[in-house]
Parts: structure tokens; C-alpha cells; sequence
């Protein structure tokens, strides 16, 4: 089903924009898709090499099932460019304010009673925060969640990977350094890391590493979804399984042969993992639709 219009909310300078698709009439569920880290536009693609399109798959097959959903560009990138003059300047809490704020503006022009919040990724910890912070949502759908905080995933990512063993040492010194709420000199970053580490995106990891997803899910109201993919390199089985335990009343799904884009990989090659993050075309794997929709679709307390 093709994409049955655009939408906008106010964002700080200027609007925020999204796509809406489903069929105009449906009355059932309506779900705000967060992008992930980085500059990930709506589709869940982004300039640095992922074009997956997973977003757009996960629109497409909700729509096949009746689910209409809105899935939206970050502030201040693609689209919603206006709505900050940099869109390096934004923190955790921003993004959480605009998953409120589309919230609100979703439930006046679709005329939903409320809203589901699929965060993808880095999405969710923003989805979390949000909800913590008092939204009216239908509930949450946390799908290739960090379970821990963000300095400790990134630290097992960059020792999972033994061509970093040269930059292991100076990147945990940057990490405990912004843990603490210290901006670190680019000058004192290595080359290797001026990517991940820049001082332009500084205030946001700093922001980021704040937050424990485990903590903010314990303390969060509503039907909550932890999906997670078992062949996911980026989170793993041990992140969803951390939220879980820290809110047993969520539902766990785990998908076998599911990457961090939500294609197939039927084995543990990661060149043939990391692949798929360029195939647009390549369906989404077995399971992610039928699970979103299932949880959606159910009678929660008339919602």
C-alpha cells in the first residue's frame, strides 16, 4: 500500500514532518515510528550507508493489516530541517519532547484517542523517556532496544571488534570522560574516533549516557513490547532480556534470523550481516509485522 499522505507538528523553529500511510478510514491503531541514531530519516535510511528502508517496510506491511502509522524525520534533518538551526544541538530530552508533541498533533488530526510509540534502536531510549516523562500513549513498541546504558553498548561494540584493539584504550578514556558530563578536546580524540565522538554531537551522547533504559522501563506505564533479533549486532538478546527483568509485565518477542535492520541473516557471517543495511528491497524478516500488529490489535483496557 502506498503512503497516504503527509503530516506536520510544530517543532521548536519550525515544523516537523512525517509520512502517514494505512487506509484513511481505519479506526484501529495508529503508531509514531522514531527514527534510530544519527541522521536516519523517515525510512530508516541515512547518507553514512543504510538503506535498508526498514521503516517504510514496517509501514507498508501495518498498512496491509488495517494499522495506519506515521513515520518522521528527525528535527532539524531531511524535512523537519527547519524546525532547529542545527541539528547536532538536540539531546535525548529534545527528541523525547517532539515524540509528545507528535503525540499530540496525530491524535487532533487523525482523531485516534491515542498514540503507539515504535522507537527503533536509539528511538526507544528517546520512546522511554518520553513516556516517562507523562504522554498519552496507547503504549510502547521497543524494537532493537539497548538495554544498557549507551557507554556500555558502546564499549562492547568497539571490543567486539578486534581491528579496534589500537583505539580501545583511548576510546573508553573519551567515554568515561563524557559519562561524567565532560566534553573531551577534539585534539584529544583519536582520528579513528572523530566519527563517533565529535565535539559537535558531544551534548547529545552526554545526554544519552544519562539515561539506563533499564530503569526508565521499570517505571513506565502502559502495554509495553520489547521485539528484539537474534542475529542483531549492534543489541542483543542480553539488552532485551535486561529490560524484561526490569519489567516482567512487557512482553518479550525474540526473532530468530533478525539483524538490527530487521532482515534475514540465516547465519553468523557480519559481511553478510551488514549487507542486508544496503538492501532496500530485501523483505523484512519473518515475524516483525505479525508481532507489532498482534500486540497493537489487542483489547488493551478499550484502547
Amino acid at each position: 500500500m502506498r503512503d497516504s499522505g503527509s503530516i506536520e507538528a510544530p517543532g521548536p523553529a519550525g515544523p516537523l514532518a512525517g509520512t502517514v500511510s494505512g487506509p484513511a478510514d481505519a479506526d484501529g491503531p495508529v503508531v509514531l515510528i522514531v527514527p534510530g541514531s544519527g541522521p536516519t530519516d523517515r525510512d530508516g535510511n541515512n547518507p553514512l550507508g543504510i538503506r535498508a528502508s526498514p521503516y517504510r517496510l514496517i509501514a507498508e506491511g501495518l498498512a496491509a493489516r488495517g494499522i495506519r502509522s506515521v513515520r518522521v524525520d528527525k528535527r532539524g534533518l531531511f524535512s523537519s530541517a527547519r524546525a532547529v538551526p542545527d541539528a547536532n544541538a538536540v539531546t535525548v530530552e529534545d527528541y523525547a519532547a517532539d515524540i509528545r508533541t507528535w503525540a499530540a498533533a496525530i491524535r487532533e488530526q487523525m482523531g485516534t484517542p491515542c498514540v503507539w510509540v515504535l522507537g527503533h534502536s536509539e528511538g526507544a531510549l528517546a520512546a522511554l523517556v518520553a513516556a516517562r516523562q507523562g504522554a498519552d500513549l496507547c503504549g510502547l513498541l521497543l524494537v532493537s532496544a539497548m538495554g544498557r546504558k549507551l557507554g556500555d553498548v558502546l564499549r562492547a561494540q568497539i571490543a567486539g571488534n578486534p581491528a579496534n584493539a589500537p583505539i580501545r584504550e583511548r576510546a573508553e578514556a573519551v567515554i568515561a570522560q563524557l559519562e561524567v558530563g565532560q566534553r573531551v578536546a577534539s585534539d584529544d580524540i583519536d582520528p579513528a574516533l572523530q566519527p563517533l565522538f565529535r565535539p559537535e554531537i558531544q551534548g547529545f551522547l552526554i545526554s544519552a549516557f544519562a539515561h539506563d533504559p533499564a530503569e526508565l522501563i521499570a517505571t513506565t506505564p502502559g502495554p509495553t513490547l520489547i521485539l528484539q533479533g537474534l542475529r542483531d549486532i549492534q543489541v542483543g538478546r542480553a539488552d532485551a532480556e535486561r529490560l524484561h527483568r526490569a519489567r516482567p509485565d512487557a512482553e518479550l518477542v525474540l526473532l530468530p534470523d533478525t539483524n538490527h535492520v530487521l532482515k534475514r541473516v540465516a547465519s553468523d557471517d557480519q559481511a553478510a550481516n551488514v549487507a542486508t543495511y544496503g538492501e532496500p528491497d530485501k523483505p523484512l524478516a519473518a515475524g516483525v509485522v505479525d508481532a507489532l500488529a498482534a500486540f497493537m490489535r489487542r483489547p488493551w483496557n478499550g484502547r
